[in-house]
């Protein structure tokens, strides 16, 4: 199955340009039906597969490892069905002008998956069974049969589950192998990937399963359904997804292990820090700056206060002074003096921050003495002549 999608590639040298433009007209229509009739068949045996697995692992039976390897051989039948699909009939259609945007869509991203085998074989691997899944499940939502979906979603799910832990496993492994200067965009593909299955798997999970097992997601789940309304600036993406990591701890706590979401926790903060230094008015310094102050809470909260093991053991009993401050501070009623002093003690903290930027710092110490955390010196003297100068 790789190899006849690679061949769809270079053009120039595959098949596909020597068929005259009569024969491939004449042939789409008949290929499209028998693909289409082909992927049904080898649907309906996974299906079954899968669901004789699954009692047979639930019952203990003695059949598992046959029927394991049933469910395995259907499932490698039902993608070569659904990528020569993909190659005989979306290709031809592209290339007569015949095909929707959406057929358009996926042949792009057919590609690009493709493309990948040769630099990422393990992301390759992962992401080929995640595009073609995916082109078959938007086909039987369109049926609109819901007993085929009914028993579809439960296979589609615990596929999906298990191939986006295996991509975020992958990038986690690529973070600490990665040149600094080739960081973000290993950063940029691990929030895709969470957006990618908040958006599109977990509703249909959360419509299969009882919803109990997730009820420490749900409020994070709708509040990231409440930010996809209307356009997103850079904050508002930042504040996405923070709560995409938020729900990655529950979701993928072993697939994107704390290390990995440590390091993309910083990566936002870092982000936010880039933004303040940048903002060109003081309202959006400010707003900007309670941007800051919302990550690290989160960052704080989600992470930081669950972490237990820590490099250095010194590093723990600060952080334990630190949390212990903050939990003081939370109990404090009014609503107005709570957030200050949460603000300084956050942003007191972060000063510590090594990595911090001369430019960051500068501006961190100038809030600080807004929130009245520290007293500015002036930088002058008096001389013998009663004059000022600095010094």
């Amino acid at each position: 199955m790789e190899q006849k999608s690679l061949r769809v590639l270079d053009t120039n040298k595959t098949f596909f340009s020597k068929i005259t433009s009569t024969i491939t007209k004449m042939l789409i229509p008949t290929k499209i039906s028998i693909n289409s009739m082909m992927i049904s068949i080898k649907r309906n045996s996974l299906i079954k597969a899968y669901s004789n697995y699954i009692i047979s692992e639930e019952e203990k039976s003695d059949k598992k490892e046959s029927l394991l390897q049933k469910y395995e051989d259907a499932y490698s039948l039902y993608l070569e069905a659904i990528d020569k699909y993909i190659v005989d009939s979306v290709y031809k259609k592209v290339k007569n002008g015949t095909a929707t945007e959406f057929e358009k869509n996926a042949l792009g991203k057919y590609y690009f998956v493709v493309s990948l085998k040769e630099k990422q074989y393990v992301e390759y691997k992962y992401k080929k069974q995640e595009y073609l899944l995916k082109v078959d499940y938007e086909s039987i939502t369109n049926i609109k049969k819901e007993s085929i979906i009914e028993k579809y979603n439960k296979f589609y799910v615990q596929k999906m589950d298990s191939l986006y832990k295996g991509i975020l496993k992958n990038y986690s492994v690529q973070l600490t192998d990665t040149k600094s200067n080739l960081m973000d965009n290993i950063y940029n593909k691990i929030f895709t990937a969470l957006e990618s299955y908040v958006s599109d798997i977990l509703p249909i999970k959360l419509r299969i399963v009882d919803k109990k097992e997730y009820k420490n997601i749900l409020e994070d789940y709708e509040k990231y359904e409440s930010m996809l309304i209307g356009k997103l600036d850079e904050r508002d993406i930042i504040k996405q997804r923070v709560v995409l990591l938020g729900l990655s701890r529950e979701l993928f706590t072993h697939s994107l292990p704390l290390i990995a979401a440590e390091q993309c926790y910083e990566e936002l903060i870092n982000n936010v820090k880039t933004l303040i230094i940048n903002a060109k008015t003081k309202p959006k310094k400010n707003q900007t700056f309670e941007l800051l102050i919302e990550v690290i809470e989160e960052y704080n909260l989600k992470l930081l206060s669950t972490k237990v093991y820590w490099d250095k053991p010194e590093k723990k009993e600060e952080y334990k002074k630190f949390w212990s401050q903050y939990n003081e501070i939370c109990k404090i009623e009014n609503s107005t003096i709570k957030e200050n002093k949460k603000q300084i003690l956050f942003l007191k903290n972060d000063l510590k921050n090594a990595n911090n930027s001369k430019s960051f710092i500068k501006v961190l110490r100038q809030k600080l003495v807004e929130l009245g955390a520290i007293i500015q010196i002036k930088n002058s003297c008096k001389t013998l002549d009663g004059n000022y100068k600095k010094v």
